[in-house]
């Protein structure tokens, strides 16, 4: 059943050209493939996923697939946070660690959650680099110089090691976790 427009209606969006039609089944062809490409599958996958033919699946056309960082995207979006994070809580309450602690912890989780697969190591390396950096910039240093600036790193990160613990362990948890489920997928797969 193709989509038909009625000649008393204005063009639309829709007739542009590289834009989607409505969604639609897939109508079988009398050697039943489905228009489209590929041959129907034994059974509805879920998740908005459809087999190619070729075993990898596909997204549905009426579905996105899940936008994925890179590595060096989840490096840029856990600096810029940790970042955005010890700014506001060095502005706010004078560098106390608790807003810079949150944000931390929350990157963590959705940079881990949210980078691609081939990428899971780098979720939990850039993590503790990015708050380093952050602490290095709204630290405070007992005297002046490049020592001083060692010093009252060493000493930020030692005053807020709980933070920096919880935020890596839960990226690190995720990114096994994420890493293990692909590898026993491959297995099955095989």
């Amino acid at each position: 059943m193709e989509y038909q427009r009625r000649s008393d209606e204005r063009p639309s969006v829709m007739d542009a050209p590289g834009v989607p039609g409505p969604a639609r089944s897939p109508e079988p062809s009398r050697s039943g493939a489905v228009r489209g490409g590929g041959l129907r599958s034994g059974g509805a996958r879920s998740g908005g996923l459809r087999s190619r033919g070729d075993g990898r699946a596909q997204p549905r056309p009426g579905t996105r697939a899940p936008r994925r960082l890179t590595a060096v995207g989840g490096g840029v979006v856990t600096l810029g946070a940790t970042f955005a994070g010890g700014a506001l809580d060095s502005w706010l309450f004078g560098g106390s660690g608790v807003l810079l602690g949150l944000a931390y912890v929350a990157v963590s989780f959705q940079v881990a959650v949210r980078v691609r697969p081939a990428d899971l190591a780098a979720a939990p390396i850039c993590g503790p680099i990015s708050f380093a950096i952050t602490l290095g910039c709204f630290g405070s240093s007992p005297s002046p110089g490049l020592a001083g600036d060692a010093i009252g790193l060493a000493s930020s990160l030692a005053t807020r090691a709980g933070w920096l613990f919880t935020g890596t362990a839960v990226s690190v948890v995720i990114a096994l976790a994420r890493h293990f489920a692909l590898s026993r997928a491959r297995r099955r797969a095989a």
